[in-house]
């Protein structure tokens, strides 16, 4: 089986594995990852729990099709961070409820919406960008992107959800669960007077985990 082959087949399992853990209902959210000669993305209006592999759409460097069905209308989100992200294998976009709802939260840090309330969400994360409202399609988005995804792997749209990259699809899956479920603390501490860690114990997690907690 070729790498593409094995490739394509993991974003199916990855796919189901977030459709049915209620992380990505209907036909929202999608996935892509590198190839040598362009990259893959799962189709517009599909639901990652019935993904066909033959059926993924490759487009090229510039966004266009190669093959496949049509891409999701959020191709260039995507591209975005890949183009500023070379290390990045691979981008999981969901619209999961608990990232979602912190995403509608007002008077969110925009360069940091979500503290570091655990190691975890430091080391799996990073600090956490809020992109400003752009309706879904809006092609602007993608610049606002650009500004951030250098420095950050993962990024918060507001009023729509998280993007998040990875060296490959497995991590940038864990990576966005590891989001999802920080939201959910966040959430369920909203109001509270928070304990995060401070800047000598995410240090710490640098030097000995290669945690990178972002500018």
């Amino acid at each position: 089986m070729s790498a593409e082959a094995k490739l394509r087949d993991r974003i199916v399992v990855i796919g189901r594995s977030l459709y049915r853990r209620g992380l990505s209902p209907g036909s929202s959210g999608n996935i892509s990852a590198r190839l040598e000669d362009g990259w893959l993305l799962t189709p517009t209006n599909s639901c990652l729990g019935e993904l066909d592999p033959g059926s993924l759409s490759k487009l090229d460097w510039k966004g266009s099709l190669i093959s496949g069905g049509k891409p999701s209308k959020e191709y260039f989100l995507h591209l975005a961070m890949y183009q500023k992200r070379p290390q990045s294998g691979a981008i999981v976009h969901l619209h999961c409820s608990y990232a979602a709802a912190v995403s509608c939260l007002d008077g969110l840090d925009p360069a940091s919406c979500i503290p570091p309330i655990t190691p975890y969400f430091v080391m799996r994360v990073g600090k956490l960008p809020l992109i400003p409202y752009f309706r879904p399609g809006d092609k602007a988005l993608a610049a606002q992107i650009a500004m951030q995804a250098e420095k950050h792997a993962a990024l918060l749209l507001a009023n729509h959800g998280p993007v998040v990259s990875g060296q490959d699809l497995d991590s940038a899956m864990y990576a966005a669960e590891e989001l999802e479920e920080t939201s959910k603390l966040m959430l369920l501490l909203h109001g509270r007077k928070i304990r995060t860690l401070d800047n000598s114990q995410i240090q710490q997690l640098g030097e000995t985990f290669g945690a990178t907690w972002g500018s």
